[in-house]
């Protein structure tokens, strides 16, 4: 199982951290240590001292596919979740200013918060989905898929040009505007529309 992120895939946030508007998906990758599941607290790293959280849809694919086109790609998938995608912004940023990779921070362990899925048949359009993040009970981020840079379907259809998708394999899809730091004792929660699909807490 592997975890596939995509970047600058809404305008809003591109423009808030000052990157340009991409014309192709960007992609990277987290090992499947990223991955922290059924609302275990997340323990803040000592290598970092600005962890940032990153609202994002996930998608779970349910077959093996390449060079899928996007007229078929809603058949790779059929259930939609909610993830956190935490970046080590300090980290990000010394990498970047050296023109290094930035797996430092992003591929760390429990760097990708998992919540539960939800049957894509719950959803009337799969571009038009509403969610949100709250830390402390408090609106952080919110989003919707219709503002998208790159469709879901575009998502799978790109990245499957150059990574063969597997069962079980997770699509971040890319976060809206709004990320910010995280501290000790914050407690998260994200919700695709009313419904909560994560609660955890900042250790």
């Amino acid at each position: 199982m592997k975890i596939i992120c995509i970047g600058r895939n809404y305008i809003d946030h591109a423009k808030e951290l000052n990157n340009p508007v991409p014309k192709k998906p960007v992609f990277f990758m987290k090992p499947e240590t990223s991955l922290l599941q059924k609302n275990n607290p997340f323990f803040y790293p000592d290598f970092s001292e600005d962890i940032h959280h990153e609202l994002e849809i996930v998608v779970k694919i349910n077959k093996v596919g390449k060079h899928i086109l996007k007229e078929f790609a809603k058949n790779y998938y059929d259930e939609i979740g909610l993830g956190i995608d935490f970046t080590a912004r300090d980290l990000q940023a010394a990498a970047k200013a050296k023109g290094l990779p930035w797996e430092i921070a992003k591929a760390f362990d429990h760097a990708a918060p998992i919540g539960k899925f939800l049957p894509k048949t719950n959803f009337t359009d799969i571009q038009n989905i509403d969610f949100s993040l709250k830390i402390n009970n408090e609106i952080r981020q919110v989003g919707n898929t219709k503002d998208m840079i790159f469709s879901i379907d575009e998502i799978i259809a790109y990245v499957s040009q150059f990574v063969s998708l597997k069962i079980g394999d997770l699509i971040y899809t890319g976060t809206p505007a709004g990320v910010s730091a995280v501290e000790i004792g914050d407690r998260l929660q994200g919700f695709i529309g009313d419904e909560e699909l994560f609660n955890f807490e900042i250790k």
